[in-house]
């Protein structure tokens, strides 16, 4: 647990994430008895392209596609040490053990339905929304199914708007707004715009509902209330959601393990340095 050692695999992972998670998709969909292709990554490519590329049997992709890609790794890259899955990589690193077990711990973490799992809640909610409301263009329709959802009668009962909110932003998460011109592109790209209103009347009548429940005066949208709809334009697996987050994340938690392991200036340097 030398830094040099865990900043080469830091490395080796950062680089090796996207591929794994593309591959262990592949291999999952031949368990399934579907067909199994393997693409070569190519290194003049970026991280998003290659992952497109991948990922689809013919390899083809468009630019904005990818670009929404990879503005998508960037705004789900770690943004601080408070998240619960960068927390468990400070936690086990603490231990002393190796920096699989640590990135493992944090993919564990990663996986629950309100930290990594929150954009697949948000795709989930919706579909039970599109086959519960008989017009979306009606508004009182979508309002009483958002209030059947605070008052727990609706889709998992648990009370909640899946995407709106966020423990740390208040008034706005800025990577939402940053992400919402990409998701308004990509749905024109994609001839979607229909559905894109009805998350905009979702996100618009669901932040008033809560304001008024929670008496405050604003409500953030996360980003994953956009996300996972960005994702199904992109043709994306719901399988793929979470480890796409792990991809995006991988770099901020070597960076924390790696702080975490320099505590106070005492380096844990090579036994032969």
């Amino acid at each position: 647990i030398s830094l040099v050692n865990v900043l080469r695999q830091s490395l080796q992972l950062i680089s090796n994430m996207p591929v794994l998670a593309i591959y262990a998709y592949q291999a999952y969909r031949f368990t399934r008895g579907e067909s199994l292709f393997i693409h070569l990554p190519l290194p003049e490519l970026s991280t998003a392209e290659n992952f497109l590329r991948l990922l689809r049997e013919d390899g083809s992709y468009t630019q904005l596609e990818a670009r929404a890609l990879d503005v998508a790794l960037v705004l789900h890259a770690d943004h601080g040490g408070g998240n619960n899955s960068t927390f468990t990589n400070h936690v086990v690193t603490s231990s002393g053990t190796d920096t699989y077990s640590a990135i493992a711990a944090s993919m564990c973490s990663l996986k629950g339905p309100r930290h990594g799992g929150a954009n697949s809640k948000v795709m989930e909610m919706m579909a039970d929304m599109k086959a519960s409301v008989a017009n979306w263009e009606d508004e009182g329709q979508v309002r009483d199914y958002l209030v059947g959802l605070l008052d727990g009668k609706n889709f998992d009962k648990s009370g909640l708007i899946y995407g709106l909110g966020h423990a740390v932003y208040t008034k706005s998460d800025p990577r939402c707004e940053v992400f919402r011109d990409y998701v308004i592109k990509l749905s024109a790209e994609k001839g979607r715009e229909r559905e894109l209103e009805l998350y905009r009347k979702v996100e618009r009548i669901g932040k008033e509902l809560l304001m008024e429940r929670r008496h405050k005066e604003a409500i953030s949208t996360n980003i994953d209330f956009y996300s996972g709809f960005v994702y199904e334009m992109l043709g994306l697996p719901m399988e793929l959601y979470t480890p796409l987050f792990a991809v995006a994340r991988i770099a901020g938690w070597s960076a924390h393990r790696m702080e975490e392991l320099s505590v106070g200036g005492k380096l844990i340097r090579p036994r032969y340095e």
